[in-house]
């Protein structure tokens, strides 16, 4: 007898695919979504296509929209040459004006299955200027999905705002594979020692070297103050970064791109992790810190406080270095309340953002959809 015919989910990432060689949070989330999945049936990355205008450029979308094109001809004949591998649902993570779905809307239509996008951010007000097509794509693909799931309530009010009527929308908070339970000691580092500050971030132009220069700015307000600070990233404005902190000497460490392994020694050795975090989406590195129990310190916004509790696990400032700093020299000045934090920090990410509870979450919307 025949094995009964399991639904295949397909699944599709347009702005970094999961084997893009460069590290980030979008393709480790892209990867925690995928492993996710498998909690509802078999799971197949479609395309790695990456559809990405960083730039504002008519001809590159142009070529994109091309590129997506000649891979809906090719998926829509792989699915005919063969039906098993035909997918029963679409997910799409991360869809927005720079990086729309021009593959994942159409296959749907064609095949007459449930099309799903996860994190999408809806900006009408790019609909003119240099962005206008990718950013009517990405509108078009947002309001054509059966359900979105948001990772943030900012998002979620504009999806609901401007969505069609009928359309399923949820939450679904931005999670991890939480690495093996951390048992930090009462002091970090050799009795004495000044307290270790940790910065991982990528480095890159934009908010990624705007946030490093509130962060030197910050520094710069607490000479006096003893502390070391780790910075572990890497990217095209590593120049811009180093030139920030140079002046603080020795007293700031460059480590540029870290293997997993390494960069979880940082977080277990740390005693506070600072990054500003301006106009983060909600900040990996946020969560990864704190299941190491390591508590963090961001300004106030939408997707920082997406995964930050403030006073559980971390703080949250407003966005001037003087913010900043007062709330760093208040951590600082208060060692118990540092390592309070820090026994929180786990246990938050625990309760809200462990990968078990996010795939049984998705499992739950998505078997509507497959029924």
């Amino acid at each position: 007898m025949a094995a009964p015919h399991v639904p295949r989910i397909a699944f599709y990432a347009p702005l970094k695919p999961v084997d893009h060689p460069v590290p980030s949070g979008d393709r480790q989330m892209a990867r925690l979504i995928l492993r996710a999945l498998e909690a509802t049936g078999p799971v197949e990355v479609a395309s790695g296509l990456r559809v990405y205008d960083g730039a504002g450029d008519p001809a590159a979308q142009s070529r994109l929209t091309a590129a997506a094109a000649a891979e809906c001809d090719r998926l829509l004949s792989l699915y005919a040459a063969e039906p098993r591998r035909r997918p029963a649902l679409w997910l799409s993570y991360h869809v927005y004006y720079k990086a729309p779905d021009l593959i994942g809307p159409v296959i749907a239509r064609r095949l007459g299955i449930p099309y799903v996008v996860v994190e999408a951010t809806r900006a009408r007000k790019r609909l003119t200027g240099p962005w206008s097509a990718f950013a009517a794509a990405a509108e078009a693909a947002i309001e054509a999905a059966a359900l979105v799931l948001c990772v943030s309530a900012r998002d979620r009010q504009a999806v609901e705002a401007y969505g069609p009527p009928g359309q399923q929308v949820a939450m679904l908070p931005p999670f991890l594979d939480l690495p093996p339970g951390i048992e930090r000691g009462i002091e970090r580092g050799e009795p004495g020692s000044p307290p270790r500050l940790l910065t991982v971030a990528m480095m890159r132009p934009g908010d990624k070297l705007a946030s490093y220069r509130l962060l030197a700015d910050s520094l710069f307000l607490l000479t006096a103050r003893p502390w070391t600070l780790d910075i572990v990233g890497d990217g095209p404005a590593a120049a811009e970064v180093a030139a920030l902190f140079a002046p603080f000497g020795p007293r700031v460490t460059l480590h540029g791109a870290c293997a997993p392994a390494d960069l979880a020694a940082h977080y277990r050795t740390a005693d506070l992790l600072v990054w500003p975090g301006l106009n983060e989406a909600f900040g990996m590195v946020y969560l990864e810190a704190q299941a190491h129990g390591l508590p963090v310190l961001a300004i106030d916004n939408a997707g920082t406080g997406t995964v930050i509790r403030d006073g559980v696990g971390g703080r949250l400032t407003g966005p001037a270095p003087e913010d900043f700093a007062a709330a760093l020299s208040a951590l600082l000045a208060d060692p118990p309340a540092l390592r309070d934090l820090g026994r929180s920090a786990r246990a938050h990410v625990e309760a809200h953002h462990a990968l078990t509870a996010a795939a049984e979450r998705l499992r739950g919307l998505l078997t509507g959809l497959l029924s």
